[in-house]
């Protein structure tokens, strides 16, 4: 055993020097374990100064949330695909098609809403409805929902509503869209409701009339307002959705705004705001604005194909 001795290290008494670099060793260690301490402590702090207080607020029923429909939560026009399927059931003939099919090729491809397409659209469907009854087209309404729109739904959009379901809170569609047609997407999607425009109708038939004007611009926040009244909402701790600036009235009204999808002057006055933006649009611009593929085009009777190739000739 004594030719293993030299792996055996001799002990050795402490010298001051020793003893001087084991107490400096410690000291150190000791403070840089509480400046690493301190440094975390820091960190965390910042961290939760700068993120996102938890929304929606599970439990708060005070709060609710407001969608705009087209382009909001579904890709195109509602009232279109809704003329889309009335054309296939004989309501009208292929010449008002033809309007239908260029009106919802200018706002794809525009991506944002032009009063005036808007308007006739509309004047459009209240002449070709006038004279049915609210039950069969709300029955019809069913149908077309799932032969054209259930596919449209932007799943992002979809979520975001769903959390605020799933907090407990009511959400509400808010759309210039008939509101019957809103309230069979709302029922579909498992929302609590929906705000249209209301078509007057007398002992369920339709006269071809509005009963006041579209609910578009300051008419939906003035909804958004009667509601919340009603409800007894806090405005404040409101959250609204939409991708268009005429929607800014009803945007501003509530706590929580978000630009949905943007046209680029709701981008410009969310972002000078810093309102909250969700885009789930991708690629090029085509794309962004949910131009269909060949297939898509095709269904549209040959009228959104005409009117594309239009629009590419004039650019």
């Amino acid at each position: 055993m004594a030719a293993l001795g030299w792996l055996t290290p001799r002990r050795r008494s402490a010298t001051a020097r020793s003893v001087l670099a084991g107490e400096a060793a410690a000291e150190a260690a000791r403070k840089s374990s509480l400046q690493l301490e301190q440094e975390r402590e820091e960190a965390a702090a910042a961290e939760s100064a700068v993120a996102e207080p938890e929304f929606p607020v599970v439990g708060d029923v005070r709060a609710a949330a407001f969608f705009d429909l087209d382009n909001t939560v579904m890709q195109g026009a509602a009232i279109f695909h809704f003329g889309r399927g009335l054309y296939k059931r004989k309501f009208f003939q292929r010449r008002e098609l033809a309007r239908f099919a260029w009106q919802q090729a200018w706002f794809r491809l525009a991506g944002v809403e032009d009063p005036e397409h808007m308007q006739d659209a509309r004047d459009s469907a209240l002449s070709i409805v006038k004279g049915h009854r609210v039950s069969e087209l709300m029955s019809i309404g069913e149908e077309i929902y799932d032969e054209y729109m259930a596919d449209r739904i932007w799943p992002g959009t979809r979520s975001l509503a769903q959390a605020h379901l799933d907090a407990g809170q009511k959400v509400w569609l808010v759309t210039a869209a008939p509101v019957e047609t809103a309230t069979i997407i709302a029922r579909r999607l498992g929302l609590t409701g929906a705000l249209g425009t209301v078509a007057e109708s007398i002992d369920g038939v339709y006269t071809g009339k509005l009963v006041g004007e579209p609910l578009h611009g300051p008419a939906k926040a003035e909804a958004v307002r009667a509601l919340a009244a009603a409800e007894g909402l806090d405005l404040n701790r409101c959250a609204a959705y939409s991708d268009s600036h005429n929607d800014i009235p009803m945007l501003s009204l509530v706590g929580h705004p978000y630009a949905i999808n943007p046209d680029g002057k709701l981008r410009k006055h969310a972002k000078d705001r810093d309102w909250r933006l969700r885009d789930y649009r991708t690629g090029r611009k085509a794309a962004k604005v949910g131009i269909p593929a060949a297939a898509g085009l095709g269904a549209l009777a040959g009228g959104t194909a005409a009117a594309v190739a239009l629009h590419r000739r004039r650019h």
